[in-house]
């Protein structure tokens, strides 16, 4: 069950009325790296994590996911909430505000809607947490980007809080890594999944050998 509070994880301020800059930032409320793909990615993939530790860590980060996607939909909106037609026109966001008006829509800045194919759930607890860790960085290196192409300091200090939170989750995701690979490969584990891990453990031991 989710509780809804009624406040920001940062509180977001913004500095300018900046259409152009709105487009960018939806990159992050429905691009393939950004806060709605990972949260749908990490709480679907949490049911067939083997640990129940890994279970509530990607529970809890795909959680917190959702308030990251709730800050950038209000980002693109206050950037947007003032702005004039003509403030509006000759921008890329127009294509946007043709559509949708004002209102936050989940897509990328080229324009191309959300969809559940920028994610995976493969009921492979390693696969999935490799995946978990390489979207962690692409929507590092994506905040990085966006802050570089920003002059609104209000927004460049929430986008700096949410790169912070990415490296967070990157890190945490690969000690749970190393332990659930500890616990797949323990030569003591009942073997109840589908495929003999330990045998997959001495295959990877003997190629190193080469």
């Amino acid at each position: 069950m989710f509780l809804y509070q009624k406040t920001l994880q940062f509180p977001v301020r913004v500095d300018s009325t900046n259409p152009a800059l709105a487009e960018l930032i939806l990159e992050q409320l429905g691009g393939a790296d950004g806060e709605m793909s990972a949260g749908m990615r990490y709480l679907t993939q949490r049911y067939y994590m083997p640990l129940p530790e890994a279970r509530a860590l990607l529970t809890d980060i795909g959680t917190e996911e959702l308030s990251h996607w709730e800050m950038i939909a209000t980002i693109v909106w206050k950037l947007v909430e003032h702005a004039t037609d003509e403030q509006i026109k000759n921008t890329p966001y127009v294509q946007h505000y043709v559509n949708h008006g004002r209102n936050p829509f989940p897509h990328n800045t080229a324009g191309v809607p959300f969809t559940a194919s920028y994610f995976n759930a493969k009921s492979d607890p390693i696969a999935d947490l490799h995946e978990d860790m390489a979207a962690e960085q692409k929507a590092r290196a994506t905040y990085e980007h966006l802050i570089r192409m920003s002059n609104d300091h209000g927004v460049n200090q929430a986008l700096s809080f949410l790169r912070e939170r990415e490296i967070v989750h990157f890190q945490r995701f690969g000690e749970m890594l190393d332990r659930v690979q500890d616990y797949m490969y323990s030569k003591h584990r009942k073997h109840d999944y589908d495929f003999d891990y330990n045998r997959i453990r001495s295959e990877q031991d003997r190629y190193k050998k080469y």
